[in-house]
Parts: C-alpha cells; sequence; structure tokens
C-alpha cells in the first residue's frame, strides 16, 4: 500500500493529543505534525457574507494558542538585538486586549519561538536558548537556560509529556542538537543527542503503530528519530536527501508536515527577506515539495510546482489528505496552487498570483483554506475553497509587511493572523 498505516487516523485534530492541553489549537500548527488543522469548524462563509478584521500594533507577536474556551495566549519577543526577550500574553478573544502579560522572558540569541499548552495546564515557551514554563495568569514558574549558543526554534510535547527542542544552526558551522526536559522543573531527560546536519525547519512528530517518531529536515537531508522511554535514537534505514543540486541553485528545506503516511516539506529556504519575499530567493533554481513517505523513503517524490527561477518559502505546505490535496506556493514569485495527487502524480486543480507565505489553515468540514496575500504594500487574509480555488472572502489586516509567520483558530468563525507588525482577528459578518 503506497500510503502509511497512519493515513487518514493520524490527524491531530481528531481528539485530545497526548502531552497536549485539550482545546481546538494548543500548539502552533494545531499540533506536533504541523497539519494547520483546526479541531473546531470552518469559517463556513455563505453568499452575502463577508470578512472584517479587528487588528493592534504587535511587534513580533509570532503565534496564537488557545487554552479553554475563550482563552487566547499570545507568544512574541522584543526586537531583535543581542539581548532580546519574549513575553506571553492573554488577550482579549474579540478586542485583542491584553487581559494579563508575564514578565520579559530571558531568549537570545534571537530566532522566532514558539508556544504550546500543555496536558498538565501550564503554558510552554522555548525562544533563543531558554525553555520557560508558564501558568495560564502568564506568570513565570520555571526556566530553563539551554546547553548551545545558538537559538532554539519552538518545541514541541511528546506522548509522555516530556518537551523535546532543537537549536537553529543557519549556515552549517555546526550540527544541530535535540534537548528532552521533564514538564515539571525542566531538568533535562539524558544527554543531547546529535543530528547529522545543521537543521534550520522546525521540528514535526508522529505517533502511530511504528511507535512515536520525531522528523527533523537537516540542511541537505530529511531524518528520524524514535522515542520511547525518554530516549530519542536515529532511525538508520529512513532517511532521504533532498538537496542534491549546486548551493547557488538550492538551498535548504524548512519545516515537515506528517499527513497521509508521508512528510511533506518544501526547500530553496534561503532568501533576504525584507519586508516582503518577492524576488528574495538566494537559490537560483525553483523550488520543490517533496514527499518522502513514512514506510519507505526510497520511494519520496520531488515534484516542481512552479518551475519559476529564485523559488523561495519559509514555511510548510498544507496537505488535505481527506482530498488528496497539497497546496504548494512560491513567495519569491507570488505564486500558490492546489495539486492532486496520487503515487507519482501532481495534477493541478488551480493557481493564483498570490504574495502568500505564513502558515495556512485548513478546514476540512467545509474545504475552506485561509492564506495570506501580500500585494506589495499591505497584507490580506484570504479564504479560498481548496479544490477550486475559488475566492470565497478576502479582508485587508492593515499590516505593512508580509506574514511569514503563524495562524490560529479562534473561537467564533474567525482567525488570528500574526506578522512582524500586527496582531489581527479576522471575522465573518454579515
Amino acid at each position: 500500500m503506497w500510503h502509511g498505516a497512519c493515513t487518514l487516523n493520524g490527524l491531530d485534530s481528531s481528539g485530545p493529543i497526548p502531552g497536549y492541553f485539550d482545546s481546538p489549537f494548543p500548539a502552533e500548527d494545531g499540533g506536533p505534525r504541523r497539519q494547520l488543522i483546526p479541531r473546531s469548524p470552518g469559517l463556513a462563509l455563505q453568499p452575502g457574507e463577508s470578512l472584517e478584521v479587528t487588528s493592534r500594533p504587535a511587534l513580533f507577536a509570532n503565534m496564537v494558542i488557545l487554552r479553554r474556551p475563550g482563552e487566547v495566549f499570545v507568544q512574541g519577543n522584543s526586537q531583535p538585538w543581542e539581548h532580546t526577550t519574549s513575553w506571553v500574553e492573554r488577550i482579549d478573544p474579540v478586542s485583542l486586549a491584553t487581559l494579563a502579560r508575564s514578565t520579559d522572558l530571558p531568549g537570545g540569541p534571537f530566532w522566532a519561538g514558539g508556544i504550546l499548552a500543555h496536558e498538565n495546564g501550564y503554558l510552554y515557551v522555548t525562544y533563543g536558548r531558554f525553555c520557560h514554563k508558564l501558568d495560564a495568569g502568564c506568570n513565570l514558574v520555571a526556566s530553563r537556560e539551554l546547553p548551545r549558543p545558538h537559538p532554539y526554534n519552538s518545541l514541541l510535547a511528546l506522548s509522555d509529556g516530556n518537551l523535546v527542542m532543537k537549536d537553529f544552526v543557519r549556515d552549517g558551522s555546526s550540527r544541530s542538537h535535540f534537548s528532552v526536559l521533564d514538564a515539571g522543573r525542566l531538568e533535562p531527560v539524558g544527554p543531547e543527542v546529535a543530528v547529522p546536519e545543521g537543521s534550520i525547519a522546525r521540528i514535526s512528530s508522529d505517533r502511530a503503530s511504528r511507535g512515536e517518531c520525531v522528523y527533523v529536515v537537516g540542511d541537505h537531508t530529511i531524518f528520524r528519530y524514535r522515542y520511547e522511554g525518554g530516549t530519542l535514537s536515529i532511525d538508520d534505514a529512513w532517511r532521504f536527501r533532498y538537496r542534491t543540486r549546486p548551493p547557488t541553485e538550492q538551498s535548504y528545506g524548512w519545516d515537515p508536515v506528517i499527513a497521509d503516511g508521508c512528510a511533506w516539506f518544501m526547500d530553496n529556504g534561503e532568501n533576504n527577506y525584507r519586508g516582503s519575499f518577492r524576488d528574495a530567493g538566494v537559490g537560483a533554481g525553483p523550488l520543490h515539495l517533496i514527499r518522502v513517505p513514512l514506510s519507505d523513503p526510497e520511494d519520496a517524490d520531488v515534484y516542481t510546482p512552479f518551475g519559476l527561477p529564485h523559488g523561495t518559502i519559509v514555511n510548510p505546505p498544507l496537505i488535505d489528505a481527506s482530498r488528496r490535496i497539497a497546496v504548494a506556493y512560491d513567495s519569491g514569485n507570488a505564486r500558490i496552487a492546489g495539486f492532486r495527487y496520487g503515487r507519482g502524480t501532481f495534477e493541478r486543480l488551480w493557481e493564483h498570483a498570490f504574495g502568500a507565505s505564513n502558515h495556512f489553515l485548513l478546514f476540512p468540514d467545509t474545504g475552506e483554506i485561509v492564506v495570506n496575500d501580500f500585494d506589495g504594500h499591505t497584507e490580506h487574509v484570504v479564504a479560498l475553497n481548496i479544490e477550486t480555488g475559488a475566492e470565497l472572502a478576502r479582508v485587508a489586516t492593515g499590516s505593512p509587511v508580509q506574514a511569514a509567520l503563524f495562524q490560529s483558530p479562534g473561537w467564533a468563525r474567525d482567525v488570528y493572523t500574526c506578522t512582524f507588525t500586527t496582531l489581527s482577528r479576522t471575522f465573518v459578518a454579515p
């Protein structure tokens, strides 16, 4: 059988995720598989309805997560200088006003971090070289300085409640390393575990009949680590070298999505972002959508969705396993498209000239996806039909820069979007 054992059952949105708070969206991308699917209904836009937006300035707000009904938390950081810090706010779900805010949390060196709501009720933030534990009032409970002098780009909860994170090595100067911490006092669970390459991408994990695994995209190769009894060990039988072209043509990959029995990601991630990704790709070649079966990495597909020079992205693709549709995009050339996939095949269903670049959202019940479109001046939130690409509604958020960050569903037919300047709530209006 071509697709793996987890196929359509391995969905973070199908119920509570072991290790995570029982919420529609307890962590970035909805859960450790990064499927971008909330455990909540879609926007269900009807004829005559539109999207409206409430926005507030929020420099370096990074992501929004949900905890108990009505609870909305934002994680962000100060400006990316030498002594950068992180912060967490609980906000009003409608007005976006601050209801509680943490102290400034030690960080540094800078890279956008992450937050998750744990099954034990606490919040955990990994930013810079620190991991922090906070209560639901945004009060700091514990902190742990991490061993490497690099930023650690976010964290995952494992099924036993332990936390795993990896340092971010962008220049190839060293290998990346995993750290596993207990969720109580943030004590290390065993020694660091080395990755064979430096890694830029955020990590993902899967829980299926094959056991619990963590997937990491290195700067040339994707690897799998098995997790058991608090220990990560590399699966030497599973890896795929995706970067095969000269470095002037092809650069590293970003975050993997675990969906339909495969790991999916895109390459050509190096760029010179200056408020926009347009014409910013460093690698001269086109970007690729890479699909690596969890059952057999030798059966991988490397697909070129657009074929345009200097293609680039910084985020994951979107995969609708129920419809067998992959949504890929090229932020450097302002393209987004949907593809019906099969074994070794990708059929183009639709394409738009959008400045798409952030972490999207998929609502399988309604077939809606929520993406961004930066027109060179203003950022827009756009709802599309995933099968046809039909634009259902759009609204300008007021952000003057192209989003490279995260979205989250709200509690009432709404979506939260972060850019480097603005926090927005987009909602359905009659």
